[in-house]
């Protein structure tokens, strides 16, 4: 990675720090990316630039995992998939079970504090409400 590269991926990183921490408790990792928590669903944002001029964010929400291979979750992750605004709903197959996350990612730059916020907000907040609509994910439902 170069400098420039560098210096692109930690600014886009620290505003989306900044506007998150106005709602939430940030931490920053070795490698740069941001961590926390929204509920009981643990997300990560990570900065990626693709070309000059172009770099974009990335936030996981790992909503459910090493939950049991059931069709009943399948179908509903797969009828919620398409309703989502905000993010790409997915099923991921481990040795432990099934993972659902959902992931967004999208170029940042030029948005201000509010804007920034209010988008990842909306995402994160999308990952808790699927992590109680989903059938199986939160134990005893």
């Amino acid at each position: 990675m170069s400098a420039t590269e560098a210096a692109e991926t930690a600014e886009l990183l620290t505003q989306a720090k900044d506007a998150l921490e106005r709602y939430l408790e940030v931490h920053v990792d070795d490698d740069g990316a941001l961590t926390f928590s929204h509920g009981d669903v643990p997300c990560v944002i990570q900065a990626t630039r693709l070309g000059e001029g172009l770099t974009v964010l990335t936030l996981t929400c790992v909503v459910g995992w090493d939950l049991p291979d059931r069709p009943e979750l399948s179908i509903a992750v797969a009828e919620r998939a398409g309703q989502g605004l905000f993010g790409t709903l997915g099923v991921g197959h481990s040795d432990n079970g099934v993972d659902v996350t959902l992931r967004y990612a999208f170029p940042a730059a030029g948005l201000d504090a509010a804007a920034l916020g209010t988008l990842l907000m909306l995402v994160v907040s999308t990952a808790s409400q699927l992590r109680t609509d989903l059938p199986g994910i939160v134990p005893g439902a």
